[in-house]
């Protein structure tokens, strides 16, 4: 079985606009920045806010194709490349989870270096001149192939001097038009010492919060699909990225909206999905494309491969002054 992807055969992009709302209320929490906190902007609609940043839905993206229970992929994503880290035998990180993708440390910075060591194999051809990019997608494929879509950059200086990148092929971000203010707060109670230490963490603290309304909420998503074709891997593989793509945007949709604590949403609008580029493009049901996948991914099993790494270093803290500032929250 395979989905029809024909009106999408020419189109340089495949674009939706899906408005949303909370499943229950009106409220809900934003993501926050460090020293800015929620992320609202003046635009033509008025005050404007950043529900969801493009970083957090492309890590959404991932984590409704992993199965927690069996620390593997979900099994329409059976065959799919990956590469799996063990720490003393046992289920350490994925590629599959990691932010970085193939770039993470686990995979690259520990004494294990068989994998470095098989990247630098087969990308040392790469080390000089300009970059052949249908040459770096297919290595990409074989170990990875959900990069094509989340996007890396080997920074390694081993690996071509660390010039090997693949732009993210497939974003979303959720915005949010038209929005006030909802103030409230608490009391984080301590019912044994309510006047103790609260610097040490006794006592009763108030705190004040903050969470929004809004006149709408829109998920955008954009699939690049003149940069997939631009690798020049064939329709087979063109095919299967286009269906994984398109099924993680329907697991999201399904069972990946609840953001945090308070904020929880659901599409608007009941029934099919239309795309807003192309015209007239639906966004097929989950089964269908969970069907659909299984069946691409085995067309092209003898493109990709699991491969198994080993961390077994030290996992060591950063000082204050060597770490970074913290992320978005999620």
């Amino acid at each position: 079985m395979s989905v029809d992807l024909s009106a999408l055969s020419g189109c340089p992009r495949l674009l939706f606009s899906i408005p949303l709302r909370p499943v229950q209320g009106q409220r809900f929490q934003p993501t926050g920045f460090p020293g800015l906190g929620a992320a609202t902007y003046q635009t033509t609609e008025g005050q404007s806010l950043l529900v969801e940043s493009a970083q957090s839905m492309a890590n959404r993206l991932e984590m409704v194709c992993w199965d927690e229970a069996t620390q593997a992929p979900v099994s329409e994503l059976a065959g799919l490349s990956h590469v799996t880290v063990k720490r003393q035998g046992e289920f350490f990180t994925d590629t599959m989870l990691e932010a970085h993708r193939l770039n993470s440390p686990y995979l690259l910075e520990g004494s294990d270096k068989s994998f470095l060591e098989k990247l630098k194999s087969e990308l040392g051809v790469l080390a000089e001149g300009p970059i052949n990019r249908r040459r770096l997608a297919s290595v990409l494929l074989k170990y990875d192939a959900g990069s094509l879509l989340h996007g890396v950059f080997l920074a390694k200086k081993e690996l071509a001097g660390g010039r090997l990148r693949i732009a993210r092929a497939l974003s979303a971000f959720i915005e949010a038009d038209g929005v006030h203010v909802a103030a409230s707060g608490g009391v984080k109670n301590d019912h044994v010492n309510p006047s103790g230490d609260t610097k040490k963490g006794f006592g009763n603290v108030p705190f004040a919060r903050d969470e929004f309304t809004a006149e709408c909420i829109t998920l955008f998503v954009n699939l690049d699909l003149a940069l997939l074709r631009g690798y020049g891997l064939g329709k087979d593989i063109e095919e299967m990225l286009i269906t994984l793509a398109l099924y993680k945007l329907a697991a999201l949709l399904s069972r990946g909206l609840r953001m945090r604590t308070a904020c929880d949403m659901e599409p608007k609008l009941e029934g099919p999905l239309l795309a807003s580029r192309p015209k007239g493009f639906v966004l097929p049901a989950l089964n269908e494309l969970a069907v659909a996948l299984s069946v691409a991914i085995g067309r092209c099993k003898d493109s990709m491969t699991h491969s198994t790494v080993t961390f077994d270093d030290q996992v060591k803290q950063a000082t204050d002054s060597e770490g970074d500032e913290a992320g978005e929250e999620e």
